[in-house]
């Protein structure tokens, strides 16, 4: 690589203008990009903002290495290069490992630690935060959620994309106020993800008024998207937990709501049909369906979705079906049955693309014949 970039350089020198350069470089992996920043200062200066613009670390803690070394160093560098902080639009950071190896006050200290480079990230457009077991042990005072240690104070203008999640169990502490006034000073934000937040959450009427997608537990979705622009909603926890107290406020949005994706639990079809009460209007469901907890045990396989006519009747304006993650017991279904399906369903709400628990993809031409890709 430092022979080709030797080449290159020579040429640079000549020629051509950094935008150049830089439009040469993106995409390149950052192996290639760091044996750039060798080649010579110009070359640094030009592949080092491109290699900070997206940065992702991942650590694994266990009892010999009990503190996240990648995420200190790394911070630990953004702080010692402030003319890099306008470069910086993605930031990914990831923690696993076992609870009960890992010292509390140390986490804290790291997590407090992070934060301050954070803070300096004005110009972030992307946030992933997932620090695994890290609020599993027990936390030192104040009592504070370990990811609310690196974002306190943290003011993102351009924020656009937010992920925050850590393992959680009963008994284990919970996010505090200061989530709500994150959320509150991140103005420009349009896809929120909070996994591990299984309670209302509380903002002030003004805060995310870009948000289009949210995905979390039904009470947050409850609290947050009433009177907000939310389009695309994602359920996380038990079927249980959709009740016919949160399922009417999550359709007080600004605009219609969309897509719906409950994948990430167990659902019934009664479930499917509450819903219908109050979110008709959706066009695009994912659902993983437990289908063996609900129908006759003497049915197998693709005929326990026979009896979904009925409900699928309450959404007059679905038009995307996707069952790819649910299980289905009792073999594959035939290329028939699947068509009959299609059939079926689409005799009863507007159907024009259907995924199967198989993973096949069935799209209604323009003739209003069903094919299979």
């Amino acid at each position: 690589m430092l022979s080709s970039t030797s080449a290159l350089h020579r040429t640079a020198d000549l020629s051509l203008p950094n935008e150049t350069l830089a439009a040469i470089f993106d995409g390149l992996p950052p192996p290639a990009l760091a044996d750039i920043t060798r080649v010579s200062r110009r070359f640094n200066a030009v592949a080092e903002r491109i290699l900070y613009s997206f940065i992702s670390i991942t650590d694994l803690l266990s009892a010999s290495a009990p503190i996240p070394t990648k995420t200190l160093r790394c911070c630990q560098s953004i702080l010692r290069r402030p003319h890099l902080v306008e470069a910086i639009k993605r930031l990914q950071i990831r923690w696993q490992g076992d609870f009960r190896a890992l010292s509390p006050q140390k986490l804290a200290a790291a997590c407090t630690e992070a934060g301050a480079a954070i803070q300096s990230l004005l110009f972030l457009e992307g946030l992933d935060i997932f620090l695994g077991p890290a609020n599993l042990a027990i936390v030192p005072s104040p009592p504070i959620h370990a990811i609310e240690r690196m974002v306190q104070g943290c003011q993102f203008p351009s924020l656009r994309y937010c992920s925050f999640s850590a393992e959680w169990t009963k008994g284990v502490q919970r996010y505090t106020t200061i989530l709500p006034e994150f959320l509150t000073l991140v103005p420009s934000l349009r896809q929120l993800k909070i996994s591990d937040h299984h309670a209302a959450l509380i903002l002030a009427p003004h805060a995310l008024p870009a948000l289009s997608y949210f995905r979390g537990s039904p009470d947050a979705a409850a609290s947050l998207l009433p009177g907000r622009p939310v389009e695309h909603l994602a359920l996380i926890g038990q079927d249980s937990d959709v009740n016919r107290e949160n399922l009417p406020k999550m359709a007080l949005t600004s605009v219609a709501l969309r897509s719906l994706d409950l994948s990430a639990m167990q659902v019934r079809p009664i479930l499917l049909r509450n819903i219908s009460s109050y979110l008709s209007g959706i066009e695009n469901l994912k659902v993983r369906l437990a289908l063996r907890h609900t129908l006759h045990y003497a049915l197998s396989g693709i005929t326990l979705l026979a009896g979904l006519s009925s409900v699928l009747s309450e959404f007059p304006h679905l038009v995307c079906f996707d069952l790819s993650p649910t299980e289905i017991l009792g073999g594959e279904a035939t290329f028939t049955e699947e068509a009959a399906l299609c059939t079926a369903w689409g005799q009863v709400c507007p159907l024009n693309r259907i995924v199967f628990p198989s993973g096949t993809n069935w799209q209604l031409t323009a003739e209003g014949t069903w094919t299979r890709d």
